[in-house]
């Protein structure tokens, strides 16, 4: 599938234009300072090179070693019939769950998949790019721990999910609602995915992602999308990105492969992700790990392409160490860095679009540790290319808790990456020719007719960051950046204002959950 024609569908979905002064002093003040509540940064262009780590040599390298992993070891898929069947129609060696790939097979498939796509939202202005020079910020994913606004560390519920869903809706430099910000464990484990996605549609309008628990579940997703975007629309267009990882090392199970059937033949787009703890599930060197993790997603994504040709799919790798003492994960290190830029050149060769990365950091509290760690992380993610960067904001302890005071400090950060990315403005203005002839030597640029000019939008100003004196910051509480970004997450939860959503596509999705929760009891496990 080439890349998807923008259409604008916002009538059918009831899609409306955010809310919040686009213009005047309210867009002057979103420029300078990456924006606030309701004033959205469209999806990253990135204006400066990518960084590469590997040359011809070492690329090709890699490529021959992943080869020789796929033919000679092999991928399982396991408990899945159907995909050993289509393997073995491809011309695959399929024996018992084991699958052996002759040479450039995997490769020769991909070629359907597109190198770029566009995600619709139900709000057409929040439709994101996907592929080439975009890159697209979504939050955190996956954890059952919530540490909230008073402190305390405790089991995610689906209030916490809404907030996280608000909170990314009205943060300027958060370009997608993602999937699973955290686990509500106070509702059903087989019913939450319906409150889950109800909610992404309901307190936001920018995209988003589906279930992939269970095949059932991506098919309650695709149903839910279906009544938002219209079944047509949903058929011929993407409006869903949603994670598969494989099980590493090299299998893939059931679970993931339902879901990935399921997206695939809606044409819906699929992460194929190996999940790597490298020295557990991978090799310990860079080299080694990239080797499998290319196996691993050319097996995985060229299986999209059996389910539905053209249906899109992106080369993923979330890569980290683990301590060769306690084994737990780390991160913010070299070699996760060292892999992810690896994997976005092979992504490129392969003509995939690319997910790595994120604001990950193993500190348990928002603290030195995880601001150097997720620094380094996020700063490694951006100049390696990446096209999707899931858990941008709130991932804390290793991915176990989403924290609030994490996620507003993120997305601070995250408006910085934005305004790096937009390289040097080498126009006229950029030039600043004649601000250096007005002033002359000897002289200063305040009062100057060019820095008036640009002065409110010429650098990034941080809502975190206090840059005051010391005297102001003591007159003002001695407030460190957790606090300022608890009471920022305070405000702007107090300041929620929903986007509209038609009322008829509301009460069909509410319909549509009453009737799947009472077809089944609830179940926790």
């Amino acid at each position: 599938m080439s890349e998807n024609a923008a259409v604008d569908h916002e009538a059918a979905a009831g899609g409306r234009r955010g809310r919040g002064d686009r213009g005047g002093a309210a867009a002057r003040r979103a420029a300078r300072t990456g924006g606030g509540p309701g004033q959205q940064l469209t999806y990253i262009r990135r204006q400066i090179k990518v960084y590469e780590v590997l040359d011809e040599e070492g690329l090709a390298l890699i490529e021959k070693n992943a080869d020789t992993v796929l033919e000679e070891t092999g991928i399982e898929f396991r408990d899945d019939a159907e995909a050993l069947q289509l393997w073995k129609q491809a011309g695959a060696d399929v024996k018992g769950e084991r699958v052996r790939f002759p040479r450039g097979l995997c490769r020769s498939l991909l070629k359907t998949a597109p190198k770029q796509y566009t995600q619709h939202a139900r709000n057409s202005e929040r439709s994101v790019q996907i592929g080439g020079n975009a890159t697209v910020f979504a939050p955190v994913y996956g954890p059952p721990f919530v540490r909230d606004l008073d402190g305390n560390r405790r089991y995610a519920t689906i209030e916490d999910f809404r907030n996280f869903v608000k909170l990314a809706y009205m943060a300027p430099s958060i370009h997608h609602s993602g999937g699973t910000v955290c686990e509500p464990v106070d509702v059903p484990v087989n019913k939450r995915h319906l409150d889950m996605i109800y909610s992404h549609i309901k307190y936001s309008d920018k995209p988003f992602m589906g279930s992939v628990t269970a095949p059932e579940r991506a098919e309650d997703t695709v149903a839910m999308a279906k009544l938002v975007f219209g079944d047509d629309f949903v058929e011929n267009n993407t409006v869903l990105t949603s994670l598969i990882n494989a099980n590493s090392p090299m299998v893939f199970d059931e679970t993931m492969l339902g879901a990935l059937k399921v997206y695939a033949r809606h044409n819906q787009a699929c992460i194929v992700t190996p999940f790597i703890l490298a020295g557990a599930m991978s090799p310990v060197t860079v080299a080694g790990t990239l080797t499998q993790v290319l196996a691993e997603v050319l097996a995985g994504a060229s299986f999209t392409q059996l389910i539905r040709p053209g249906a899109p799919v992106l080369f993923g790798t979330f890569a980290s160490s683990i301590s060769m003492q306690s084994g737990a994960p780390t991160f913010g290190t070299p070699e996760p860095s060292l892999v992810s830029y690896g994997a976005a050149q092979l992504a490129r060769r392969l003509g995939l679009p690319f997910r790595t990365g994120g604001s990950l950091c193993a500190s348990k509290i928002p603290d030195a540790q995880a601001a150097y760690e997720s620094a380094n992380t996020l700063n490694s993610t951006i100049l390696a290319g990446t096209n999707f960067v899931l858990h941008s904001a709130g991932w804390l302890e290793g991915g176990l808790a989403s924290c609030y005071e994490k996620f507003m400090m993120d997305i601070d950060q995250l408006g910085m990456q934005q305004k790096f990315a937009e390289g040097v403005d080498l126009s006229e203005n950029g030039q600043a020719m004649d601000a250096i002839r007005q002033v002359g030597p000897g002289s200063h640029y305040l009062g100057c007719d060019h820095t008036q000019a640009n002065f409110q939008t010429a650098f990034y100003r941080s809502a975190i960051a206090d840059n005051n004196s010391y005297e102001q910051w003591l007159a003002e509480g001695e407030k460190t950046a957790p606090q300022r970004a608890n009471e920022l997450a305070r405000r702007w939860l107090e300041s929620y204002e929903a986007p509209d959503l038609d009322q008829g596509i509301d009460e069909a999705l509410q319909a549509f959950i009453t009737k799947k929760k009472e077809s089944m009891p609830d179940a926790f496990t």
